[in-house]
């Protein structure tokens, strides 16, 4: 559920609903008066949901789902794509190596479609915020619009700008987080935009730009440098007839993360 908000509080206009029925993925509104389209599936009226608690049953379309309160994966599931996303298990691993928490306050540089951005914006809760940044105004526009129907527009400013020839606006920041193709080039940047202690962290596709990228951390004074790949396989589990899965979610991209101690 999305952090700041009590499982047992009742609903009211403007939240996000995950419509949920077994066997089904979930489906994700923003609760408002009156009917509303529903991506290509039809018209919903959630208004009899105000006041009442999560839980309730909703009937629509000759199906019943329950209204509850979206997970993390419910928002990133939602996500429409514009630019390629990240992982969830990517983005969860550059949450613990950006050291995302809390109260936080992240700068991320490469908007995309948002997914990360939701999820920097669900960890660092209503304490907390995310400054995004993109210089495409396509995907400052995706993103915003994946951010909003996540409900957590109000954690999240966006902003159009060019990181690698601006740098950034902002300092003494809790974490800074890079989706671009040239990281390396906004690593003295985000040095100088982090606070003492803090965490960069970095999502590159090839060797060659995580090799770039580890280099320049290490000669402009990062400390704790680490570089991973996450490599995701599913279980299928039984009775005395465990087994992996025959198809596994492999390479996705880089991690790489350095802290600024001076």
């Amino acid at each position: 559920m999305v952090p700041g908000v009590s499982m047992s509080e009742p609903w009211s206009e403007g939240q996000t609903v995950a419509l949920k029925r077994a066997g089904a993925a979930p489906i994700v509104v923003r609760l408002a008066r009156g009917p509303q389209k529903v991506g290509e599936e039809g018209v919903l009226d959630l208004t009899e949901l105000l006041g009442q608690v999560p839980g309730a049953t909703v009937v629509w379309l000759g199906q019943s789902y329950r209204a509850l309160r979206p997970s993390l994966s419910d928002l990133l599931g939602s996500v429409r794509r514009g630019a390629q996303i990240i992982t969830a298990k990517d983005a969860m691993q550059l949450l613990f190596l950006a050291g995302v928490g809390p109260g936080a306050v992240v700068a991320e540089a490469g908007s995309g479609s948002g997914a990360l951005t939701i999820a920097l914006a669900f960890a660092v809760g209503p304490a907390g915020h995310v400054v995004s940044y993109d210089r495409r105004d396509d995907f400052l526009e995706v993103a915003r619009a994946n951010v909003r129907r996540a409900g957590l527009e109000d954690r999240v400013t966006f902003r159009r700008r060019d990181v690698v020839a601006e740098g950034f606006d902002a300092n003494d920041l809790s974490s800074v987080v890079l989706d671009l193709p040239e990281p390396w080039a906004v690593l003295p940047a985000a040095r100088s935009a982090l606070a003492p202690g803090a965490y960069v962290a970095t999502f590159t596709p090839t060797y060659n730009q995580l090799e770039r990228t580890v280099r320049t951390l290490r000669e402009i004074g990062y400390d704790e440098v680490r570089a991973v790949e996450l490599l995701e396989r599913g279980l299928h589990v039984g009775e005395g007839g465990t087994r992996p899965a025959f198809e596994m979610l492999g390479h996705t991209g880089f991690l790489a993360s350095g802290r600024r101690v001076d």
